[in-house]
């Protein structure tokens, strides 16, 4: 199952998981590390059910066509069971390379089948405040 792609400048299609027939969507510039991410959430989480990487970057004050600021959908039978605080920290850890790299803030959204059938919509996201607050 996959959800509508929004709009960007995508660079790329979504990145398929052959075994379930799962494809990531999402929004924003698709470049190298969206594609490593999707890629890592499909392998870590599967059997996954549905999925989203959205590249918030331009939100903020970056350089266009970049990859700092991720917001992920991730929907699997794994998380049954599993708190949420738990759920992000198994995100988190997944992606301790990007976080440790370029990727500056990352928006988790971890969720049961059971989760995402009662609700399949993800608040947008705020808009950038500058980094002051304001």
């Amino acid at each position: 199952m996959s959800a509508a792609t929004g709009g960007g400048d995508a660079k790329e299609e979504g990145v398929a998981d052959v075994a379930g027939g799962v494809e990531v969507t999402g929004s924003g510039f698709r470049g190298p590390m969206w594609a490593d991410v999707a890629r890592k959430l499909l392998a870590r989480f599967d059997p996954v059910v549905h999925a989203e990487v959205h590249n918030e970057s331009h939100m903020h004050n970056v350089a266009e066509d970049s990859e700092t600021h991720l917001k992920v959908v991730i929907v699997s039978d794994v998380f049954q069971g599993v708190p949420l605080l738990a759920r992000h920290r198994q995100v988190n850890e997944l992606l301790a390379e990007e976080l440790a790299g370029t990727l500056h803030a990352l928006s988790i959204h971890a969720k049961t089948r059971k989760q995402w059938e009662k609700k399949r919509a993800i608040d947008a996201s705020p808009a950038c405040m500058g980094g002051s607050g304001k």
